[in-house]
């Protein structure tokens, strides 16, 4: 995979659930739930920028790059 996302960090060091944020930025918890485990092909612009006003963080906290085209770690 060759973004990482780091979202499960971010909401223990911010003290809040992952039900809360849902409810804060108006995805499921389903739909949060793949993008917490990396499965998501895809997020709005809208959520990445929901998700970083309620957690008081910057796209680069939650999504990271780890240096491989997608594909490459998952043969």
């Amino acid at each position: 995979m060759a973004i990482r996302v780091h979202l499960e960090e971010i909401l223990k060091e911010r003290g809040m659930t992952s039900k809360e944020l849902c409810a804060l930025i108006g995805i499921t918890e389903a739909n949060l739930s793949i993008l917490r485990s990396g499965k998501a092909k895809g997020v709005r612009f809208g959520t990445i920028n929901k998700i970083c006003y309620y957690l008081s963080c910057d796209v680069g906290d939650i999504l990271k790059f780890d240096g491989n085209l997608e594909g490459d770690d998952d043969e």
